[in-house]
């Protein structure tokens, strides 16, 4: 699989006795160091932004772009091969997150903060996608083929612990930050009550307000909420979620910074009308169109009479105890207790009760004796009695955020100081170097990869092994929350999070372990076509769920731990089929790449899955998503593997 290259440093062999390092000094702290940035940009800055002030519509635009730069790695992964070492990039890349996260938590306490810190974010994001290159080149570059097998699993986990750690524990440090530097945090327990009648809501012109002695403090109408168990319609909620929300307008409460004008509902952009809508009309009429006709003809989508309701809804109201100071603002945050696992991001909390209206009010001495209003709802499939509390907490918001931020940093540089010193310094880790220039040297790694033998075999393998997988990822939820008369399994949003946030992850993280331990012992050709199988035959337990219906949640559980075990187990192959191919020369470059045809073959299968299932149901498409297993199994099956690949004696 290597190809020979001109290079004066790719004589030794990885792994070999000039490493002194053990992997355990350095593999652990490099992977959790990689997946710290991705989570803070991807989910953290949402819920910052949120916090901060940002509107919803500005958030969801602004920060979906700055996954951009992982998206787009393999463009510049070549360079990164052909110059300096993986080991100088890593350290420098660590470093350049480090000091990009301590001027983010500069930025946040300024007026223009938002513009500054989305800047610094996206150098942020570039730094770190280019920390992802390095590093793994570097894990190639200093471990054997049998190590790489070992530690393809335990990479992985501690990967998946930065995931944790960046959208749980950080998040709560910000949290706890945020109620330490402002008014006393206040409990509001609110109740499910079944059996008795809804209780009529109560106007909020009839609270009246007088100022108290004391400190300032926060008080809620009432202290203890009771929601009956009853179904409302979909437009009375609606009505009532409306009305709150118009009131906290009105009133002050909300101050949502709004970054970029938007054009009139009316105009359609340029994109819109000449190229968007084009294309849409012609896919509808070329292809989705006649498509949807035959699915609907051949695979009926069983009809149920679905009626639109929504859970009951109740309201707490909440005012100060005296006026502020004339200039003083109070940013008041309101959300659900979180418990447990929530506090290191393993679940995802009680959801039965949902906040629909009210996460942040700001109080002034002009409206600190009105009430603002946070409406709650009720999961409409819960029946039973239930109980949650709801924290209002105060302070200073930015200040928060900005020490979290500087907490990261810290961290960021302690790793750039510990790899500086821990990281080994194998004696192949150099620019590959040639005769060409350095344009001419990047074009030719770059079209090395497509001169590859078996690229073809390798790139279909790359991009249908996940094929099943990208469609399935996107429907299991909407199938798991709607109801039984829609073909789904009527789970509550709680149990959802519950059944992935703590038997899927652990499945799923044992299933990884346990792949890269055997991939080690057997090697990857004699692994693959069990790796294979466990990746796509779980699947079938979807089919048994949407035949079925059960209504035993530890059945579903069970079935959901089993896929996430089979997928756990079964993405090892692919990670080690990757480093496989991407062995030679230029291993750095051409792994990015085979990340970035990976994450094509994810997203484009999900694109179109949610239509698909939409159009014949769950129970056609599960067995649709079985079949379209059968490319990537087959290709699979022709994949050419040396024998030793993974096994100790190749090392």
């Amino acid at each position: 699989m290597t190809q020979p290259a001109t290079s004066s440093a790719a004589a030794p062999t990885p792994g070999s006795a000039s490493r002194t390092r053990s992997p355990w000094v350095w593999v652990p702290t490099l992977y959790f160091s990689q997946g710290i940035p991705y989570v803070i940009v991807m989910t953290m800055s949402v819920v910052m932004y949120k916090r901060l002030g940002i509107s919803n519509t500005d958030i969801a635009l602004y920060t979906s772009w700055l996954y951009l730069p992982w998206v787009i790695k393999p463009l510049w992964s070549p360079f990164v091969d052909i110059t300096r070492t993986k080991r100088f990039w890593v350290v420098t890349m660590q470093f350049l997150v480090s000091f990009g996260l301590a001027l983010v938590a500069f930025s946040v306490q300024g007026s223009n903060f938002f513009k500054w810190s989305l800047f610094l974010f996206w150098i942020m994001a570039f730094a770190s996608a280019t920390h992802d290159i390095a590093a793994d080149g570097f894990y190639m570059l200093s471990l054997s083929k049998h190590e790489q097998a070992w530690w393809v699993g335990l990479r992985s986990t501690f990967y998946r612990t930065a995931m944790i750690v960046g959208s749980g524990l950080l998040v709560v440090l910000a949290g706890v930050l945020e109620s330490k530097n402002g008014l006393p945090p206040v409990q509001v327990a609110v109740k499910a009550v079944p059996g008795v009648p809804a209780a009529p809501l109560i106007d909020p012109t009839q609270i009246q307000v007088t100022p108290q002695e004391g400190e300032l403090r926060m008080v809620p109408h009432p202290a203890t909420l009771e929601v009956a168990i009853t179904d409302r319609s979909a437009e009375e909620a609606g009505a009532v979620i409306e009305r709150a929300r118009k009131w906290n307008r009105e009133h002050g409460f909300f101050q949502e910074i709004v970054v970029a004008d938007r054009p009139a509902a009316e105009k359609q952009s340029w994109w819109a009308e000449h190229i968007s809508t084009p294309l849409g009309k012609a896919w509808q009429a070329a292809i989705s169109g006649p498509l949807e006709s035959v699915l609907k003809r051949h695979f009926p989508k069983p009809v149920a009479a679905k009626v639109p309701k929504a859970g009951n809804v109740g309201i707490v109201y909440l005012t100060l105890s005296k006026p502020p100071a004339t200039h003083q603002t109070v940013v008041v945050t309101f959300d659900r207790q979180k418990r447990g696992l929530e506090y290191v991001g393993l679940a995802k909390g009680d959801k039965g009760f949902r906040l629909v209206e009210g996460e942040r009010f700001v109080f002034n001495a002009e409206n600190w004796n009105q009430p603002a209003m946070a409406v709650i709802q009720l999961d409409p499939k819960l029946r039973q009695a239930a109980a949650v509390h709801f924290v209002a907490s105060s302070g200073n918001i930015p200040l928060a955020w900005s020490i979290t931020l500087f907490v990261v940093a810290a961290l960021f540089l302690a790793f750039s100081c510990w790899h500086g010193v821990m990281l080994p310094r194998p004696p192949n880790d150099g620019p590959v170097v040639t005769n060409r220039s350095l344009v001419g040297e990047f074009f030719a790694t770059l079209g090395s990869f497509f001169k590859k033998p078996g690229i073809g075999l390798a790139l279909a393998f790359i991009l249908l092994y996940r094929f099943d997988e990208a469609q399935l990822v996107k429907v299991i939820s909407p199938f798991l929350l709607d109801g039984v008369e829609a073909g789904g399994l009527g789970l509550t949003t709680s149990q959802v999070g519950l059944v992935y946030g703590t038997f899927g992850i652990l499945a799923l993280t044992f299933g990884g372990l346990l792949g890269g331990f055997t991939a080690a012992r057997h090697g990857l050709k004699k692994m693959l076509p069990i790796m294979v199988c466990s990746m796509y035959l779980p699947k079938l337990v979807f089919v048994f769920l949407s035949q079925v219906q059960p209504e035993n949640f530890l059945l579903i559980s069970a079935a959901i731990a089993v896929e996430q075990f089979g997928y756990g187990f079964g993405f090892t192959a692919f990670m080690l089929y990757m480093l496989y191919f991407a062995d030679g020369p230029h291993k750095t470059a051409h792994y990015a790449i085979c990340t970035g045809f990976m994450a094509l073959g994810m997203m484009l299968p999900g694109m179109w899955s949610g239509w698909v299932a939409d159009v014949v149901g769950y129970k056609h498409f599960f067995v649709w998503v079985i079949f379209s297993a059968v490319p990537g199994f087959t290709l699979a099956m022709l994949l050419k593997v040396d024998p030793q690949f993974g096994r100790k004696s190749a090392g």
